[in-house]
Formats: C-alpha cells, sequence, structure tokens
C-alpha cells in the first residue's frame, strides 16, 4: 500500500505543529538548524505525534532554504540540515507512518521581496536533497502567493513521481490574497499535478471549515486541511495559542464532512490536539459527495463622483497636460501653501501633486490638504504614496480614507529611506515595495484588499508610477518601468530632468510604450541647490553647463531665479515636442516661479494650435 492508495480508501491523520513545541520549551532560534545540533529533540517530537495517532508526519524543513537560513548565517547548511531532517523522520516512522519531505514557501504579503527566479533556485536546492533521502512524498506548505506555488509545484511534479501536497494559505474565508477563490486555486492544482491540495496555516478549523464549504470534490486529487490551533495571544513577549483540544474533536468530524482525506495541524497544535482528531475519526471511510456553498460576493460598482473628469492619463494622451508638485509645510499653518495653490490653479494646472514626507521629512498629511484644496479650491489633488512610514495594514487604511474623501489620483512610491531624514532612527517600514503598492492599488480598483476580501465597493484609483532616468543604465530603468505597467500603472511621473539630451534619450527608450509620460522639471533657485541637489539627493544629476550657468549668477538672487526659469523654459522647449506631458516640481513654496513656468507652457501650446490652423 501506498500513500495515495490509502487516502483513495480512508481518511489519514497527520502530525502537528513542530515550532510551537519547540518554541513552548523556551527555543527561539532557527528550528531547523536543530536537525545538526539537537537532532534527538526533533526525533522525539515526531515520535510524540506518531504515539498521538499520526499516521503522515513532514520532515522539520519547513524554512529549511537558502532565503531563510541566510538569516542565521546558515545557507551552506541547507543540503546538510535537509538531509539530516529526513533522517530523522524516517528513523521516527519506521514502518508506522509515511514521511513528507516539506518545503515551504517564501512570498507572503511583500511578492516583490523574493523574484520567482530566486524562488526557483532555492527550491530546486531543497528538493533534490530531500528527494536523494527517499521520502514519501512532498508536502508544499503555506503559499500564500499563488503563482509561486504553481511555480514550484510544476517544478517538483517533472522531477517525482511521488505524491505531492500542495496547500495554499489565507488571510480570508475562501479566497487567496489576490482574489483568487479557493476552489479554482485548487482546481488549478490539481491540473498542475498536484495529488493533494488544501490549506494550512493562518486559519483555524472555524473559518478553514467555511473555506471548504466552497470547495468541490476533486476530480482526482485529493483534500487536506491543517488548520492552526486558534487564533494567538501576545502575551510577555511571546505568542500563545490556547484552543481546546475537545474543540479539534469536534471540528476534525467537520473536516470529515466537507471531503477531506488528510487531516493535521499547523501553528499552535501538540500532539494532544493529533490525538484528539484521531480519536474522533472511528470512521475514517471518506464522504463521496458533498454539497457545495456557491460563493457570492456583492460589491457595488458606484464611485464617490460618478460625474467625475477624465483620469490625468486619459487627459495626457488626448492634449497637452501640467501637473505641478507643492509641498505640503513642514511647520503648522498653510496660509501660504493655500495662496500658492491657488496661483497654480489660476495658471491652469491639470493636478497639484502633495509628495508624502519627502526626503523622509514629517510635513503636514498630504491626504489632509488634498482633501482641503479639492473641496475648498476646487484643485484636483495627487498624493503621494511611499511605503516608507505605513505598513500593510496601514497603506489599505490611508487608500479606504482616500477613496472616501473622493480623491481617486495616486502616486505609488517606495519612498526615501528614514537614515536621511530628520529623523535618522526612524524605522523605514517598507512591507510592500512600490511595486506590490501598485498591485494592491489595482487590486483596490477591482473591489478586492491585499487579502483577497471584497471591500463593498470597487476603488477607481487612477495610478501613477515613478520613473528615475536618471541612472547609468536607462535600459534598466525602462525595464522597471515595464514591470510596472504590468503591475497596473497607469502612467508615469519622472524626477526631474536637466539635460536637453536626456530628455531625448529618454524619448528614444520609452516611445515603444503607450502608456504616457509626465516629464519632471524642477527650477532652480541658486547655485547652491544646484550643487546640493547635484551632489546629495539621490535620483537627480545636473549637467556641468548647467551648474556653471548657476555659479555665474551666485550672489545675486533674483538672477538666480531668472537663469532657474531660463533654464526650466529650455527643458520645457527640448520636451514640448515630445511628450505631452509635463510635471513641474515647486522649489521651496516658491509657487511663483511654476506658476510662471505654467503660464510659459498654455502660451507656446497656444502659439503651436495657431500655427497648426494657419498652416491647415
Amino acid at each position: 500500500m501506498g500513500l495515495l492508495q490509502d487516502l483513495k480508501e480512508r481518511i489519514l491523520i497527520a502530525d502537528g505543529a513542530m515550532g510551537t513545541l519547540l518554541y513552548s520549551h523556551g527555543v527561539d532560534r532557527c528550528f531547523e538548524e536543530l536537525n545538526l545540533s539537537k537532532p534527538e529533540d526533533i526525533l522525539h517530537i515526531h515520535e510524540a505525534y506518531i504515539a498521538a495517532g499520526a499516521e503522515v508526519i513532514q520532515t522539520n524543513t519547513y524554512g529549511a532554504n537558502y532565503v531563510k537560513l541566510a538569516r542565521y548565517g546558515l545557507e551552506d547548511e541547507v543540503p546538510a540540515i535537509n538531509r539530516a531532517a529526513a533522517r530523522l523522520a524516517k528513523q521516527a516512522a519506521g514502518n508506522k507512518a509515511y514521511v513528507l519531505g516539506t518545503i515551504g514557501g517564501l512570498r507572503s504579503i511583500n511578492k516583490s521581496a523574493v523574484s520567482i527566479e530566486e524562488v526557483k533556485r532555492t527550491f530546486r536546492e531543497q528538493l533534490f536533497v530531500l528527494l536523494n533521502e527517499d521520502v514519501d512524498g512532498l508536502l508544499l506548505e503555506t503559499y500564500y502567493d499563488l503563482e509561486e506555488l504553481e511555480t514550484v509545484l510544476a517544478i517538483a511534479r517533472k522531477e517525482t513521481d511521488k505524491p505531492i501536497i500542495a496547500h495554499v494559505s489565507l488571510h480570508e474565508v475562501g479566497v487567496l490574497q489576490d482574489g483568487t477563490p479557493l476552489a479554482e486555486a485548487l482546481a488549478r492544482l490539481e491540473q498542475l499535478g498536484a495529488d493533494v491540495v488544501g490549506l494550512n496555516c493562518r486559519l483555524g478549523p472555524y473559518h478553514m471549515i467555511r473555506s471548504l464549504e466552497e470547495v468541490p470534490l476533486p476530480n482526482r486529487a485529493f483534500l487536506s486541511a491543517y488548520p492552526n490551533a486558534s487564533l494567538p495571544d501576545y502575551r510577555d513577549g511571546r505568542l500563545v495559542y490556547e484552543t481546546n483540544t475537545d474543540y479539534f474533536k469536534e471540528t476534525a468530524l467537520a473536516f470529515r464532512e466537507q471531503g477531506v482525506r488528510l487531516i493535521g495541524g499547523c501553528c499552535g497544535t501538540t500532539p494532544k490536539h493529533i490525538e484528539a482528531m484521531a480519536g474522533a475519526l472511528t470512521d475514517r471511510t471518506p464522504v463521496q459527495t458533498k454539497t457545495v456553498k456557491r460563493r457570492h460576493i456583492s460589491i457595488s460598482l458606484q464611485s464617490n463622483e460618478p460625474n467625475a473628469v477624465p483620469p490625468l492619463q486619459d487627459i495626457v494622451r488626448k492634449r497637452r497636460s501640467v501637473i505641478v508638485e507643492l509641498d505640503p509645510p513642514k511647520k503648522l499653518g498653510i496660509a501660504k501653501f493655500l495662496e500658492g495653490a491657488k496661483a497654480l490653479k489660476e495658471a491652469n494646472i491639470d493636478a497639484l501633486t502633495l509628495a508624502d514626507n519627502s526626503l523622509a521629512t514629517p510635513r503636514i498629511s498630504n491626504m489632509a490638504l488634498g482633501s482641503i484644496v479639492k473641496e475648498h479650491l476646487g484643485i484636483r489633488p495627487l498624493i503621494h504614496i511611499t511605503c516608507r512610514d505605513r505598513n500593510l495594514i496601514g497603506l489599505q487604511s490611508h487608500l479606504m480614507g482616500l477613496h472616501t474623501l473622493g480623491i481617486t489620483d495616486v502616486l505609488a512610491i517606495t519612498g526615501d529611506p528614514s537614515k536621511i531624514g530628520d529623523f535618522p532612527g526612524a524605522t523605514s517600514v517598507y512591507d510592500l515595495s512600490s511595486f506590490d503598492l501598485i498591485r494592491l492599488i489595482r487590486q483596490f480598483n477591482e473591489g478586492l484588499s491585499y487579502s483577497g476580501k471584497p471591500l463593498g465597493q470597487k476603488t477607481n484609483f487612477s495610478i501613477a508610477a515613478a520613473f528615475n532616468p536618471n541612472v547609468r543604465h536607462l535600459d534598466k530603468a525602462v525595464e522597471r518601468l515595464e514591470k510596472k505597467i504590468q503591475c497596473g500603472a497607469h502612467y508615469f511621473i519622472t524626477q526631474p530632468l536637466y539635460s536637453e539630451r536626456q530628455i531625448e534619450e529618454v524619448y528614444e527608450a520609452t516611445k515603444h510604450l503607450e502608456t504616457p509620460i509626465y516629464i519632471g522639471i524642477m527650477p532652480l533657485v541658486s547655485a547652491r541647490n544646484a550643487d546640493f541637489l547635484h551632489h546629495e539627493v539621490p535620483g537627480i544629476t545636473l549637467s556641468e553647463e548647467i551648474r556653471l550657468r548657476m555659479a555665474a549668477c551666485a550672489n545675486d538672487p533674483v538672477q538666480s531665479a531668472r537663469e532657474g526659469i531660463a533654464i526650466a523654459k529650455s527643458l520645457i522647449d527640448a520636451a514640448f515636442d515630445l511628450f505631452n506631458g509635463i510635471y513641474l516640481i515647486t522649489p521651496f513654496l516658491r509657487y511663483e516661479m511654476t506658476a510662471e513656468l505654467v503660464r510659459y507652457i498654455h502660451e507656446k501650446e497656444k502659439a503651436a494650435q495657431e500655427r497648426k490652423v494657419l498652416h491647415g
């Protein structure tokens, strides 16, 4: 008899958590390394689960991969740790239990943290060691990202005929974090060759059972479930799980009714939980039919502004468009800011962009100022959102707030690191990268949160992304643009450019893209300002000619400003026939400078239109 043949005929009991038991005994380091340094502890845990009734156990290799072991300086020990784990599990199992080689997922909320190529390399290294140790099957567990799981499953299926169990993990009932319904995800895994498909981690029995209620019995594969013991409590700096084992006895029967044939446990579970489930399932006969609950999602398509103006990406495709950045003040009091916003509106801008604590310096909330200029001045605000200052919870709350205020134009950026700002000891969060943030906003537009939970409404955000052409290899920067387009970016805003030749190079490098680009231009105010930008601000480079022009009037503030405007106008001239979009950055609240440049652009556009009419 083999594992799959047993599952065909009866329900099997699997083991529970390894890390939970080690943690409860004061171990708070790399659990997988204990395969080498404390093999007797790992062996005893395996034996305890088998004694409790487990017929399927897994190797202590969930995080035994290059990426996770590198955090402990153990990246060179991947083969040794996996080899030892498999041998310990097989020693404990004897002929009493099947041994699954466990490989855990790498990606969680930050999808861009690990590239798919790195996933493949890391997975193969661990996979081949476990297969060489002749485990009875593979357990791919705790995969929040379906793309990652599909990728590694395809690799594993190509390399072995052994049984493969593929587990996704959910934040919300019945849906993956990318919005894919659980039933669809499991069907896709079955088509890729998984022999057992199911769930583990994150959810306790109650929510896991509710999720499985929406899943039909697979055509060929079997269903599995490894629930957490409960939601964890946090006490005295430690995570504590408190589910009563009698509850697991009750829910084991409910899992059986949902068609589950392999039942184990994840975080917080112990041999007592496994014993309770094994004791409850005296009848191991699997169900052959089940009633499936159909998923119903109600999402309103209503927008806060049913008569809203076209999004900026549509405007800039059709005509000349000018947006201007006016930084929120660093101090309380917004009189001068509002004065500048009003002047820019009178100059006829399409949107006022508001940075999000630029250069990691605290400023008045750009969402608050955006709401004020929208409601009181009738200006369209374009709100910058950085990944630096808010964790995933805060970012989602922020987006929901913007939608509620009727603010739909956003720029998704990573954000300057905290160490360059006024509070270098502050934490830079970076739960998400700019790519992930763009994906999150796109998912909001589909009516789903990051966890896949319905929002109740679809947002209608117009998503801008940053483009920094001030790099050594422009082709690499363009590749990032293409990746951001795939993530959901609608248009781009560049860092300020200070070279006519560079503007032409950007055009040549991006003319194959259909996604519009606003060229950034920031007038200089002094020679010191020019030197600071060139030498100390990331992503900005000035030509030698421009720095010399500003140096020539270093002792005359008025002439310096005039020279700065003249330089900006020459840059506008260079961009005018190549790009429809101009993005002006206001230096030091000197809004009169950008207002003059806005008027210059409109006068230039008017003259161009008149010439066009004149010459037919």
